[in-house]
């Protein structure tokens, strides 16, 4: 399988320049995504504390990403995007307090556990260099306020 590289992630997803956490789709199929960032160390990463700081917990919007790039990936063909919100967040470690100390590229792995029109919930990793530094469980919601 070819990667997506990032200018096609962008088009899939409504989080733009900067915002746009995700350089790579390294492989996906109906139930999983794999994933790959390394703008995470960018020193104009919007996620940034003022003191420069990256926090770990600020995975979870990478793992978001990585989520609803996998929803279009299902969508069918010519669908129109579907606003989608996180709504819950479950079972959630992380083993290192920055990310921004991980030297690595950051790969993202996404597990769909249920799906349908209206909303997914998937299992979530993010690994760099083997080490695992943040996983749990997220639901999605789709539609709302559409």
């Amino acid at each position: 399988m070819t990667p997506i590289c990032r200018a096609d992630i962008m088009k899939m997803i409504p989080h733009a320049g900067t915002m746009c956490l995700l350089d790579a789709v390294l492989r996906w199929d109906e139930d999983s995504v794999r994933c790959e960032s390394r703008r995470y160390r960018d020193a104009d990463n919007p996620m940034r504390r003022p003191d420069g700081r990256l926090g770990t917990a600020c995975g979870v919007e990478i793992a978001a990403q990585a989520m609803a790039v996998h929803g279009r990936l299902l969508a069918s063909a010519g669908a129109p995007p579907q606003k989608g919100f996180l709504v819950s967040l479950r079972d959630v470690q992380w083993t290192v307090p920055y990310l921004d100390a991980v030297g690595g590229d950051l790969i993202i792995d996404a597990e769909r556990l249920t799906g349908d029109a209206n909303g997914a919930s998937y299992r979530f990793s993010l690994t760099s260099q083997g080490i695992n530094l943040l996983r749990g469980r997220a639901t999605v919601l789709l539609g709302i306020g559409a």
